[in-house]
């Protein structure tokens, strides 16, 4: 352990010392313990300007208060998906400390540590670990400090809720507070300590209801729309009517007639701002303008082949054997091809902002998965200093990767900047549904080859326009290769609209092409569909799952179409592996779906808050039954059809199907993912049902009564 050397400080470092006494400024008193985030944050190969700040004098991770609290300090965010609760019990277990002491900071880039983004899954089973190692860091940090004032070797000593006690003489010991009593300590670890073995945990492991219950249903929870600022402006943008289309000419006067209204331009924005919201609603209506129109000849009928006719380039991965020589070695050979459309997030929230100048610093207070992003666009956008920004993200109103984007952040910032007054952009339901970065429409083909009993001999996997993810082989497949078809280099763009990351990105897509072919397999073999998984598997994660979610089912074999509606689907995302079980009712006469029975088995490792995971096994499935039964985006050209909730439909409560979740027990194992794996079978679980129901094989998801109907015809 060392203190930190002050003298002979470059330029650079001596910004962080700066940053630092900022710290105990704004902290008060107490310990600050500093970390390497290449070793404790899990950062690899960042661009030189995103590493801007990870410098080992500036990340400060875990302040230790003379009032005994303990607070780590995170550029996560809180979205809905519960690291709120999860990360606590880390914190307190590797810190010895009662849960109770223990805070959070988070999503504020003037006081936590860089971050690129809350997504992935990636918080508890990537940041998780990390954190963990750098509080075992901490707590050698605090024992040292105390073996110093109690003159009682480090190896003599133990902690016990927040309390450093000297083995052989118990009465002298002295507590994390009483040590930062007054101080203002900076300390690191030379040595580094091990983490708590998983047996002697306290909290992890143990089911917690949510911290934010009470706040978020008693409307105490403060989100991004709900902060006012004295002489607060509510702006409304001037929007266009497609994607496509260009300002030609803009008539403002009728706008400019409405009392306590202010029409403000910065560049090509074109915008009304009122201390009155109705009032900038109202104006931004009435504002005229005209456009030119460059459209591209697509529409959401004709997607799937100008896709397959899109300039591409390609890449393949997942080889082995030899795909004609499974070819020979199959005694039956299946050709499918399977489609996905394009789908919004439709969070509760949509994108908000808020922004004010003091001076030259920059405060935006914004619904956003990436705070640091938006310093980044912020900076960028406006030619600011970063130190200069400050980005705050409070709680965000759910994301599933479409508040990976931050456009109101920045938005509310040039309008800010114009008027010298507080900013708040709220999209409408319309112009989230119009700026979402949308989940790719897909083609998948697959053709796949079996033998007499039932063995996979080959598969030969293209994808075009949704990446691998999930596509990598599950099961036992000799001769395999996977080809993965995106936009060509200096190729037209292909989307007419942005596309981005939606719920374990594409891993939907994939997932619903290869169990839905598998499902094809069985079939055609005559043998049940878990049984021919089964026997074409060897991975012992799935194999446990499977069974794990058909004893829990009480699942009976029975060959396909057997008329019970019940499907079976597999399959892996973000380190944690699940098999779903369904059980449907399909109206023939409208083609309606009716989901009876989810039952989903998930092995994702030491599963930190098993509350937490279950509400996140059952919100994917819930949100998963949306894109497999009714969600679609209508388009023509950039023109978005689909602008609310009166023509996308998502889940209703009365849709919801008796749910089962199991977790199975792997505490000795790293934590993965929970808040994605769960709804990447959905749409070919149902998919499979609905065949086992009626013999009728939907290629294209989401399975609408239409094409329900339209499938019955052909079966």
């Amino acid at each position: 352990m060392k203190k930190v050397n002050t003298t002979g400080k470059s330029a650079a470092n001596e910004a962080a010392a700066i940053k630092r006494r900022d710290f105990f400024r704004i902290l008060g008193g107490g310990i600050l313990v500093f970390f390497s985030p290449w070793d404790a944050l899990g950062i690899m190969a960042l661009p030189a300007d995103q590493a801007r700040t990870l410098t080992k004098d500036y990340n400060a991770f875990v302040h230790f208060a003379a009032d005994g609290s303990v607070t780590c300090y995170t550029g996560k965010i809180e979205m809905g998906q519960g690291i709120i609760n999860s990360l606590p019990p880390m914190m307190a277990d590797e810190l010895n400390v009662a849960i109770e002491k223990v805070k959070l900071v988070m999503g504020d880039t003037e006081l936590c540590p860089y971050d690129a983004g809350t997504w992935g899954s990636l918080t508890t089973r990537s940041f998780g670990p990390a954190m963990r190692a750098a509080l075992a860091e901490a707590r050698g940090v605090m024992v040292e400090l105390a073996s110093e004032k109690l003159k009682v070797p480090v190896s003599d000593l133990k902690v016990e809720n927040g309390t450093i006690i000297s083995v052989k003489d118990p009465q002298k010991k002295i507590t994390y507070g009483e040590l930062a009593q007054g101080k203002r300590i900076e300390r690191y670890l030379t040595v580094k300590p091990p983490v708590e073995d998983y047996r002697d945990f306290t909290y992890v492991g143990k089911p917690r209801f949510r911290t934010d219950s009470v706040e978020k249903v008693t409307g105490k929870a403060l989100y991004a729309g709900d902060l006012k600022l004295p002489g607060m402006l509510f702006a409304r943008i001037l929007r266009p009517p497609s994607h496509g289309a260009t300002l030609k000419s803009v008539n403002t006067a009728p706008a400019e007639k409405i009392a306590g209204v202010k029409v403000v331009r910065d560049g090509d924005m074109v915008a009304v701002v009122s201390e009155n919201k109705d009032l900038a609603d109202e104006a931004v209506a009435k504002i005229e303008a005209e456009y030119t129109f460059s459209e591209m000849p697509v529409n959401d009928k004709t997607i799937f082949d100008w896709m397959l006719k899109a300039d591409t380039s390609s890449s393949v991965s997942n080889t082995a054997g030899n795909i004609e020589e499974g070819r020979k070695e199959s005694d039956v050979v299946f050709e499918h091809e399977y489609h996905d459309v394009y789908l919004a997030h439709a969070p509760m929230e949509t994108h908000t902002a808020l922004a004010v100048f003091e001076g030259e610093k920059l405060t935006v207070w914004a619904a956003t998965q990436s705070p640091f992003g938006l310093q980044d666009g912020l900076a960028q956008g406006l030619g600011m200093q970063r130190d200069n920004i400050r980005v705050i993200a409070p709680f965000v109103g759910g994301g599933f990767g479409g508040k990976s984007a931050y456009q109101q952040g920045i938005e509310a910032a040039r309008l800010a900047k114009v008027t010298g007054k507080p900013v708040m952009v709220v999209w409408s339901r319309e112009e989230e549904f119009f700026y979402d970065t949308f989940h790719s429409a897909a083609v998948v083909k697959v053709n796949s080859g079996m033998d007499d009993n039932g063995l996979i001999k080959f598969w030969d996997y293209h994808v075009w326009m949704a990446g691998t993810r999930g596509a990598e082989q599950i099961y036992e497949v000799p001769n395999r290769k996977t080809t993965s078809y995106s936009r060509g280099r200096n190729a037209p763009p292909v989307h007419p609209f942005a596309t981005g990351p939606w719920r374990a990105p594409n891993n939907n897509t994939n997932t619903f092409a290869r169990e839905c072919q598998i499902d094809i397999m069985a079939a055609r073999a005559g043998i049940d569909p878990l049984d021919f998984r089964l026997r074409n598997l060897k991975n012992q994660h799935v194999i446990d799952c499977l069974k794990a979610a058909a004893d829990r089912f009480g699942y009976t074999p029975g060959r396909l179409p057997s008329g019970r509606g019940i499907g079976i689907a597999c399959g892996f995302d973000a380190g944690t592996w699940q098999a779903t079980i369904a059980e449907i009712s399909v109206d023939r006469n409208s083609g309606k779906i009716t989901v009876k029975r989810l039952v989903c088995a998930q092995d994702m490792g030491l599963c930190v808050n098993p509350q937490g995971a279950l509400i996140q096994m059952e919100g994917c499935l819930m949100m998963g039954m949306g894109y497999a039964l009714s969600e679609e985006v209508l388009f023509e050209g950039g023109d978005i059809k689909t602008k609310g909730f009166d023509t996308y439909e998502i889940p209703k409560f009365s849709w919801t199907p008796e749910i089962e979740c199991i977790i199975l027990d792997r505490k000795d194992q790293a934590p993965q993912g929970g808040g994605e794996p769960a709804i990447i079978a959905v749409g070919a679980v149902i998919a499979n049902a609905l065949f086992d129901a009626t013999g009728a094989r939907v290629f294209r998801v989401p399975l609408t009564p239409s094409r329900v109907l339209e499938a019955l015809k052909k079966s």
